[in-house]
C-alpha cells in the first residue's frame, strides 16, 4: 500500500437521488473532515442496503450484505477497513481489507459493497486523497438532490 499520508478517512453523509444527465440516480455522498463532498453513483439495490443500515432499519430477512457480515463473524474474520483507491474512466475501485489471526487479506470489490459492509461493522472507510480531490462536487451542484429517507 502507498504511504498512509495520501490516504484519509471519509464518512457517509447519506444516500441521495442526484440528477445527472437528465435523470435521477442514487449516489452515496462521502465527506471528509474538512467538508469536501464526493458522490459515488450506485445501483438501487446497493442504495437500499446502505440506506437501511444508515437508518437502522431491520429487514424481515437478511440482505446479502448482512449475510456476508454474519459469515465473516462466524469465521472469525474482521473487516479491517475499506480503501477506495482509484478512479479509472469514472469507475471507482476499492479494496476490502479483512483480518484473521493477525493476517490481512485484500479483496478487490465495488466501493458500494465495501461501504455497505464497513457500515455494518463500524470499519473505517478510507480514500486516496487524489481520488477524493478528483471527484469533489460543490454543494451548489447538489441543489435538488433528494435524501433517501427510507424504504420500509
Amino acid at each position: 500500500m502507498k504511504s498512509d499520508k495520501d490516504i484519509k478517512q471519509v464518512h457517509v453523509k447519506g444516500v441521495y437521488m442526484i440528477e445527472t444527465l437528465g435523470r435521477h440516480s442514487p449516489a452515496i455522498l462521502l465527506e471528509d473532515n474538512v467538508g469536501l463532498l464526493m458522490p459515488i453513483y450506485i445501483g438501487h439495490p446497493e442504495a437500499f442496503s446502505i440506506n437501511a443500515v444508515l437508518k437502522n432499519e431491520t429487514m424481515p430477512r437478511p440482505m446479502t450484505h448482512d449475510l456476508v457480515v454474519s459469515m465473516l463473524t462466524r469465521l472469525g474474520v474482521e473487516i479491517e477497513m475499506v480503501l477506495i483507491d482509484d478512479n479509472i474512466d469514472n469507475i471507482y475501485y476499492a479494496r476490502l481489507l479483512l483480518k484473521k489471526d493477525g493476517s490481512i487479506m485484500e479483496f478487490d470489490a465495488r466501493p458500494s459493497d465495501c461501504i455497505a459492509l464497513a457500515l455494518r461493522n463500524g470499519a473505517p472507510i478510507m480514500i486516496r486523497d487524489k481520488v477524493l480531490r478528483g471527484a469533489v462536487i460543490e454543494k451548489e451542484k447538489l441543489v435538488g438532490a433528494r435524501v433517501i429517507n427510507g424504504f420500509v
